[in-house]
C-alpha cells in the first residue's frame, strides 16, 4: 500500500528483509583490512560507520516513536541522509561544523572522534578500577507500559537481543552519548548539552559544532565569516604569535584562545532547496568575491541533496548547474548512498580546502525517507514509485551490503547490530523522557543576554588605565602625537572616529569593516585615517552585500575576534535584519552561552538630512530592532555621549558576548550649533583616558537636561530628538516653562527607571520620537510609565506612518520644534 511506504514500520520492515536477503560471506575478513581495494577505509572503521548510520537511524525511530504519545516535539529526521557519516570521517573532530538538521550521523561520527581523541592511554588505567555510573548510561528507569508501543525499535527496553559476531562489538565511544543528546533535544530537557531544552538543534562546544537555528542557509554567511577568522588568526601565528599564546580579545584584560587550530577549516552543510535562498547566494558569492581577490578562506560547503524541498522539487540538474557556476569555489560531488566513494570525494576536498586554504561546496546525492518530517504526508505530492525508488537507494542498506559483499559480516550479524542499538537507543529514549523541563522564565531568558554591568565598568576602567599607562606611547603614536583630548571640541563623527581608533588599540583582535570604511573613510568621514593607522587587515571594505558583512561579523566573533561592521545606512540594514534577529541574538540563547558572536554593529540613520533626502538615506524605523530579544541598541545623540557608548558597547561586547546595534543619526553627524549659528554648542570636548571611568555610560542609562526651573514637564526623546528638544525648551522657557528633557541614549533595554523618575517629577510626560507612531519608540515608553502605575498626564508627538519622502515634503511625516513646542502647551493646558 502506498500508505505503507513512508511510515517508520515500514521503514524498519524493509530494511530486515533487505538485509535478511544478503547471504553471508564465504570467507571472512579482517577488518583491520581495506574494505575494497581502492579506499583507505578498513572493514573496522566501516563497521564504525555503519554503527553511526544505524544510531541515527535508531534515532528518527525514536522520534516519531516519542511522537506518537506527545512526549517527542521535534521529528525531523536524518533518514535516507545517514550518508554524512562519511564527510565526519574525511574531517578532523577540530573543524568547526555548522550543521543541516539532518545531521544525525555526522554528529554521532563526530562525537566518536572526540570521545576517541580524549580517551586515555589504557596503560595508565588502573586494571582493578571500579565501574561507576555515568550520565551516559544510568539506572533504567521505571517500566512504563504506555510508552513501549509503537513504530521504533523492535525490542522491548528490558531485554537487549541476542547478537552475532559482528554485533558483539562494543558501541563507539560517543555513539550513545549522541544519542542521548538528540533524544534529549527532541523532548526538550533541560539537561540537553547545547540548547538546554531551548531548540532541537546539533550542537556541541566539545565537538566544534556550533548550533544552526535554522538551516535554510541563514548560517552561511556566518560560515564564510568563521573561514576569514580562521584564516587570519593562523597568519597571526605564522607571523610570530607564540603557538598557545591567544590574542587577548576585550578590554578586561583577559586572554581569549583561537577555539580551534590554525589549520582547521570550516565545514557547513545545507539542503538542496537552500541553494536558491538569498542567504546562500550571499555567502556564495562572497567567499567565490574575496578568493578572486586572492584572500583566503577555508570553508567546505557541503549541499546534501535529496531533491526535495518539502513538497518542491529541485528542478533535474538545477543543483548542480548552480553549484558548479559558482566562481572561486572548487566543486565536489559524491553519491551520498555509497559510503566508500562519499568518504573518499570527502577526503579529497577536505584535503584541497585545508591545502589551500580555499572554498569548495560538495554535492551529495541523498534521499528523503519518512518525509519531511512526522506531520509530512508525502504521499500527496508524490507517487508510489517514487517513493519506492528512494528506497531501494537506502544507505543503510548500501553500508550493509558492502560489509558483506567485503567479507566484513553477515546480514544476520548486522542486524543484529540494528536491533542491538536500537535497544540501546530505545532505553536512552525512556530514561530521558522524566529528565526536567525548563520551568519558569528566568530558566528560559537565563542564557539570552547576559548582563554584567560591574565587570563591564570595570573593563572601561582597565582600558583607561592602559591607554592612560603602558599604552600611552602607543596611543600617542596612533594619533600622530596628538590625541584627540588635545584637538578641541569634536563633532559627533569626530568623537566616534577618536572612540573607534582608542578601541582598535585596546582591542587587538577589533576589525572594522563594511562599505566604503577602508580607503574613502566611510561615506561622512566617521572612519576617515582608521585604515592608515591600524592596516588594511583591521580596517577593511567589504563588498555591497549587508547580509555578507554581517555574517563576516558573525563568524568572526564567533572565531574570537571583535568584529565592528558597519551598515551604511538604517535602510539597508532591513536587507539583512534575519543576521542580527536568527543568527546573532540567539547564539547564547540557543548554547547557553557556550558559543557567543560579540559584535557592534555600527549603522549610520535616522532622518533630517538637509539637501539629501529620500526614503533610503532617511530611515527613520528601528521597530524591527526592538522587537530582538536581548539585543542592546545604543543611539548617540552628542559627541560627549557618543565616545563612552561606544567603550561600552565594545566593552560589554567583550565581556558578555553582547549583539550591539550603535545606530548613529546622520543628521547630526557634522552639526556644531544648538541655539544659534556659530555657538558651537553641539561640539564637545573628548575626554582624556583618565575621565573615563568618571563619565562610563552604563547600558540602559538615560541623560537628563534640565532647562529653567525643570518642574513643568519632561520631555522624553532621542537622537534628532534631542537637539529639536532642546531648542523647543529653550523657546518654552522663555515662556517661564520649565522642562526636563530626557535623553533616552538606549532604545533596548530602555531606561525604565529614569522614565518612570523623571515622569514623576513633573507630572506631565511628551515623548518625542522621531520614528513612527504605530511600532514607534514612544509605544514602549508610554507602554512603561502605564506598567509603573504612571497616573500624570502623557502625550506623544511622533512621525507619521509613512516612508520619509525626497526634498521639503519630508518634513511634513517628521517630526518639528514646532509641533514639540505645540505639544508641551497642550499638556500644560489640560
Amino acid at each position: 500500500m502506498l500508505s505503507d511506504v513512508t511510515t517508520p514500520q515500514d521503514l524498519d520492515d524493509r530494511f530486515r528483509e533487505a538485509l535478511a536477503a544478503l547471504a553471508a560471506p564465504h570467507q571472512p575478513r579482517d577488518p583491520a583490512r581495506p574494505v575494497t581495494d581502492d579506499t583507505t577505509l578498513t572493514g573496522a572503521r566501516v563497521l564504525d560507520l555503519f554503527d553511526a548510520q544505524v544510531t541515527s537511524r535508531q534515532l528518527d525511530l525514536a522520534g516519531r516513536w516519542l511522537r506518537s504519545f506527545g512526549e517527542g516535539f521535534y521529528t525531523i529526521g536524518s533518514a535516507g541522509h545517514e550518508g554524512n557519516a562519511a564527510v565526519a570521517a574525511a574531517l578532523r573532530a577540530t573543524d568547526p561544523a555548522l550543521l543541516h538538521y539532518r545531521s544525525g550521523a555526522f554528529y554521532c561520527v563526530r562525537a566518536g572522534q572526540a570521545a576517541d581523541a580524549a580517551r586515555p592511554d589504557p596503560a595508565d588505567d588502573p586494571a582493578d578500577r571500579p565501574d561507576q555510573p555515568t550520565d551516559a548510561d544510568p539506572a533504567p528507569p521505571d517500566d512504563d507500559a504506555s510508552r513501549a508501543d509503537g513504530p521504533g525499535p523492535k525490542e522491548p527496553a528490558d531485554a537487549p537481543p541476542t547478537a552475532g559476531a559482528a554485533a558483539d562489538r562494543p558501541l563507539p565511544p560517543g555513539y550513545a552519548e549522541a544519542a542521548r543528546d538528540v533524544l534529549r533535544g527532541m523532548v526538550a530537557s533541560s539537561r540537553e548539552p547545547i540548547a538546554g531544552g531551548r531548540h532541537k538543534v546539533f550542537g556541541r562546544a566539545d565537538l566544534a559544532v556550533v548550533p544552526t537555528t535554522s538551516t535554510i542557509a541563514s548560517h552561511l554567511p556566518r560560515a564564510v565569516g568563521m573561514g576569514l577568522a580562521v584564516e587570519r588568526l593562523r597568519r597571526l601565528d605564522t607571523a610570530g604569535r607564540r603557538a598557545g599564546e591567544g590574542v587577548r580579545v576585550g578590554s578586561g584584560g583577559g586572554a581569549a584562545h583561537a577555539p580551534w587550530p590554525p589549520d582547521a577549516i570550516v565545514v557547513c552543510s545545507f539542503g538542496d532547496a537552500s541553494v536558491n535562498h538569498a542567504s546562500a547566494t550571499a555567502a556564495f558569492n562572497t567567499a567565490g568575491w574575496y578568493d578572486h581577490t586572492g584572500l583566503r578562506i577555508p570553508v567546505l560547503f557541503v549541499c546534501e541533496d535529496n531533491g526535495l524541498g518539502i513538497s518542491v522539487r529541485s528542478p533535474k540538474g538545477w543543483v548542480e548547474t548552480a553549484l558548479r557556476s559558482r566562481p572561486g569555489i572548487r566543486y565536489f560531488a559524491a553519491d551520498g548512498g555509497d559510503l566508500v566513494r562519499a568518504y573518499e570525494v570527502a577526503a579529497e576536498a577536505a584535503a584541497w580546502v585545508r591545502r589551500h586554504r580555499r572554498p569548495a561546496v560538495l554535492h551529495l546525492s541523498t534521499v528523503r525517507l519518512m518525509g519531511h518530517a512526522g506531520a509530512d504526508a508525502e504521499t500527496a505530492y508524490r507517487g508510489a514509485d517514487e517513493i519506492a525508488a528512494d528506497l531501494d537507494r537506502d544507505p543503510l542498506v548500501g553500508t550493509a551490503r558492502l560489509l558483506v559483499e567485503a567479507g566484513f559480516a553477515s546480514g544476520d550479524e548486522l542486524l543484529a547490530r540494528y536491533d542491538e542499538i536500537g535497544w540501546q537507543v530505545r532505553r536512552i529514549a525512556e530514561e530521558v523522557l522524566d529528565e526536567p523541563k525548563l520551568a519558569a522564565p528566568a530558566e528560559v531568558v537565563a542564557p539570552l543576554a547576559p548582563r554584567r554591568p560591574v565587570r563591564v565598568a570595570r573593563a572601561v576602567a582597565d582600558a583607561a588605565a592602559r591607554a592612560g599607562g603602558p599604552g600611552a606611547g602607543a596611543r600617542a603614536e596612533a594619533f600622530g602625537g596628538k590625541p584627540p583630548e588635545l584637538t578641541g571640541p569634536l563633532t559627533l563623527a569626530q568623537s566616534i572616529n577618536a572612540a573607534l581608533a582608542d578601541g582598535m588599540l585596546d582591542h587587538p583582535q577589533m576589525a572594522v569593516f563594511g562599505e566604503d570604511v577602508g580607503a574613502k573613510g566611510g561615506v561622512y568621514g566617521v572612519t576617515k585615517g582608521l585604515r592608515d593607522r591600524f592596516g588594511a587587515a583591521r580596517v577593511f571594505d567589504t563588498l555591497l552585500d549587508e547580509t555578507s558583512i554581517l555574517g563576516l561579523g558573525l563568524g568572526a566573533g564567533l572565531a574570537g575576534m571583535l568584529p565592528v561592521p558597519e551598515i551604511q545606512y538604517l535602510a539597508y540594514l532591513h536587507n539583512a535584519e534575519d543576521q542580527v534577529r536568527g543568527e546573532a541574538a540567539t547564539m547564547q540563547f540557543f548554547s547557553q552561552g557556550a558559543f557567543r558572536n560579540p559584535m557592534v554593529v555600527r549603522v549610520a540613520g535616522l532622518a533630517y538630512q538637509e539637501g539629501f533626502g529620500g526614503h533610503f538615506h532617511n530611515d527613520n524605523s528601528v521597530a524591527v530592532l526592538r522587537d530582538v530579544p536581548g539585543l542592546v541598541i545604543a543611539v548617540p545623540a552628542r559627541p560627549d555621549d557618543a565616545a563612552p557608548m561606544l567603550r561600552t558597547c565594545l566593552a560589554s561586547a567583550a565581556v558578555d558576548g553582547s549583539v550591539c546595534v550603535f545606530l548613529e543619526p546622520i543628521a547630526l553627524y557634522h552639526t556644531r550649533d544648538l541655539y544659534a549659528d556659530g555657538d558651537g554648542e553641539w561640539l564637545a570636548p573628548y575626554a582624556e583616558p583618565g575621565a573615563w571611568t568618571g563619565g562610563h555610560v552604563p547600558i540602559g542609562r538615560a541623560r537628563v537636561y534640565g532647562v529653567g526651573s525643570a518642574e513643568d514637564v519632561t520631555i522624553i526623546t532621542f537622537g534628532n530628538g534631542v537637539r529639536m528638544s532642546l531648542r523647543a525648551a529653550a523657546t518654552l522657557a522663555d515662556e517661564g516653562i520649565g522642562v526636563r528633557v530626557v535623553d533616552l541614549r538606549w532604545l533596548a533595554p530602555l531606561p525604565v527607571a529614569d522614565i518612570i523618575r523623571e515622569a514623576a517629577a513633573t507630572g506631565r510626560v511628551l515623548v518625542v520620537d522621531e520614528t513612527r507612531r504605530s511600532g514607534g519608540v514612544g509605544e514602549g515608553v508610554i507602554a512603561a510609565l502605564v506598567d509603573a502605575g504612571y497616573v500624570g498626564a502623557a502625550r506623544r508627538v511622533a512621525g507619521v506612518d509613512s516612508f520619509v519622502p525626497l526634498g521639503p515634503a519630508a518634513r511634513q511625516v517628521l517630526v518639528s520644534e514646532e509641533a514639540i513646542t505645540q505639544g508641551a502647551r497642550t499638556l500644560l493646558a489640560r
